[in-house]
């Protein structure tokens, strides 16, 4: 079995390896395209395809070639990987773990607050720079315009997304009724009621549910993604006690070459008394055999000199 473990991480990385292609190339794809919103992932998609393929690449040339510091670098760097990925898991399930929507009365929809999720996100998302291009890429996607055609009746009976209930529209709880409105004698409402506009271009784009309902969204992918990153920790675990076994078997070959060489004598039998001499019977009993054997033969034949020849023959 020496080299399986060797042959198997070589798949394994030519297959990664193979992988961190169309990783790369969506990247690069991503890096000629003007629409904000396919630039978000640009760069983490290039950082992560480069990183598949130096892993990769390390692993299979070490584990192909058995050479010891390829091996000895692919495994740091996956460990280090396995320590990365476990870390920002539980720093995803922090800062994730709060949110959530709240029902709205006589509404299947709910509705979102900026104030229940974490402040890291809450930091982020606010942010200036960041909040320009998030919202220029949730009005080039033009998903409120599904629900512009909306009856009243709709707006009852039929769910919408946590973007569509926080950009959409404004609050339930608004009231734009007659004397009721932005100004002097006008009620105590959410912020949210006065930023609200019916221009298509402004609609509620600058409300914090709108800025809530994407952080939903991001809660629910990340959910998503919880799971699927446990199983890749769990393959990566495996992957990395294998590479464990490929390293020790390139330093045995290294330090004993002639040991894991190839040996086209090795399927020929050794003589009959390698094994049995020493193994099988005792010694002490071959010998006491042999001396009973030149005796009889002795008396038999009665010829001294043959028997000294035998002698110095079998020793």
């Amino acid at each position: 079995m020496y080299g399986f473990s060797n042959t198997l991480i070589g798949f394994l990385n030519l297959f990664t390896l193979l992988s961190s292609i169309p990783i790369i190339g969506t990247g690069l794809w991503m890096m000629r395209s003007n629409g904000s919103c396919q630039s978000f992932l640009q760069t983490p998609l290039l950082v992560l395809g480069s990183l598949i393929l130096i892993i990769s690449l390390a692993g299979f040339i070490g584990a192909c070639f058995h050479i010891a510091c390829a091996l000895w670098i692919y495994l740091v760097i996956m460990l280090l990987v396995i320590i990365s990925l476990m870390g920002f898991l539980v720093f995803g399930f922090v800062i994730t773990s709060p949110g959530g929507g709240v029902d709205v009365q006589g509404r299947a929809y709910k509705e979102y607050h900026l104030e229940k999720y974490s402040l890291w996100l809450r930091r982020r998302i606010s942010d200036p720079r960041n909040w320009v291009a998030i919202k220029t890429c949730v009005q080039s996607s033009k998903i409120c315009d599904q629900i512009v055609k909306w009856t009243p009746y709709d707006y009852l009976t039929r769910n919408m997304s946590p973007v569509q209930s926080g950009c959409c529209k404004p609050p339930t709880s608004c009231n734009y009724g007659v004397g009721v409105g932005v100004g002097v004698g006008a009620g105590i409402q959410e912020p949210d009621c006065y930023l609200w506009n019916n221009a298509e271009t402004v609609l509620c784009y600058n409300c914090n549910s709108c800025k809530a309902g994407l952080l939903e969204n991001v809660r629910r992918d990340w959910h998503k993604l919880a799971v699927l990153s446990i199983v890749m920790v769990l393959i990566l675990i495996v992957i990395y006690t294998i590479g464990c076994c490929a390293f020790r078997n390139a330093q045995r070959t290294h330090a004993h070459p002639a040991a894991y060489a190839f040996n086209p004598m090795s399927k020929i039998h050794p003589r009959w008394d390698f094994q049995c001499k020493d193994k099988l019977v005792p010694s002490y009993l071959l010998d006491h055999m042999l001396m009973v054997l030149l005796i009889m033969d002795c008396a038999f034949h009665g010829r001294r000199r043959w028997l000294d020849d035998t002698r110095r023959w079998l020793y």
